[in-house]
């Protein structure tokens, strides 16, 4: 017989996409959204994880939860007091659902969490690790790194077990935000500035996301442990470009300019943010990961990216 896996914002793009996954497998998926929809497995509406009774009955009999909803980062975000609607949401929500979960008799909580909780960048050759400090540098990776410190302590005095996933930037069928801009961008085949940019990035393709965390499902070694996830290669914002280019079968017109003069024009623009982004470096150590858990990655970049365009293309 199947057990019962609660999967938390299953109409989003990482939920939807693990509550399929797991159907397939044969397991009985339970997608709690904000707003009822029709997803092709059951779904109960949930406004609000602050609330106690609206989570008793959907719990009932769950064995294992898996929080993927959250207040996403947004840029031009216009709430009053941006830390605490994060808060609100990405803690109190979280650590209201996991007490929750805890006196339901939930055997396993996994936390999608985000790599920016360890910070916006990394030095050459100083990826992040699991077990780095916590330098959250915004109202979202606060409110994150607060939920993962509130689930640790959960752990330590209930029965109920925690597995916390941190990912970088997650990219595939239905990618939204910066990277779905960039898609757009190269699709045009107009010649961009960037090919002499030398940073490197990790990423992660949804497909290989979501096989973590299904392994973290029952895996013996993940109780009470912090993963990071990527796809095992770094890419430069230029190889990501021109690897972008090959999936699309589009020409790569890269325009060698400095980083620094990018980076000069782009503060004039108002644009600093945006460019440290697409300029600095962000590295993922997914050692632990590996050897904790026997996983890699199933998908190459390439094919991550394949799999990424081959639905753009269709939408």
């Amino acid at each position: 017989m199947s057990r019962k896996l609660v999967v938390t914002g299953a109409n989003g793009f990482v939920g939807s996409a693990l509550a399929r996954s797991l159907q397939r497998k044969g397991e009985q998926v339970l997608g709690l959204c904000r707003r009822s929809a029709s997803l092709g497995f059951p779904v109960a509406e949930v406004p609000s994880f602050r609330e106690m009774p609206a989570l008793t009955q959907v719990l009932s009999d769950a064995e294992v939860v898996i929080h993927c909803a959250a207040r996403v980062h947004i840029m031009s975000d216009s709430a009053s007091d941006l830390l605490e609607s994060y808060r609100q949401v990405n803690t109190a929500g979280t650590l209201n659902l996991a007490e929750q979960a805890a006196r339901s008799g939930v055997r396993r909580f996994i936390y999608i969490s985000s790599i920016k909780v360890n910070g916006e960048s990394t030095l050459a050759g100083h990826p992040f690790r699991p077990d780095d400090s916590l330098v959250p540098t915004d109202p979202y990776a606060i409110s994150k790194a607060e939920a993962e410190t509130g689930l640790l302590a959960l752990a330590e005095r209930s029965e109920m077990e925690v597995v916390i996933i941190r990912p970088p930037l997650v990219y595939g069928p239905g990618v939204k935000g910066n990277f779905a801009s960039l898609l757009k961008l190269v699709e045009t085949g107009l010649p961009l500035p960037l090919g002499a940019i030398h940073n490197k990035r990790s990423l992660v393709a949804l497909d290989n996301l979501v096989d973590l965390i299904i392994t973290c499902v029952d895996h013996p070694a993940a109780a009470n442990q912090t993963f990071l996830a990527a796809d095992g290669e770094d890419l430069s914002t230029s190889d990501l470009l021109r690897r972008l280019a090959i999936a699309m079968g589009r020409p790569s017109r890269l325009i060698p300019v400095p980083a620094g003069l990018l980076l000069l024009g782009a503060t004039a623009l108002g644009k600093k943010a945006m460019a440290r982004r697409l300029l600095g470096s962000l590295q993922v150590d997914i050692s632990k990961t590996e050897e904790t858990l026997g996983w890699m990655p199933p998908l190459s970049v390439d094919e991550g990216l394949r799999r990424c365009f081959a639905n753009y293309q269709g939408e």
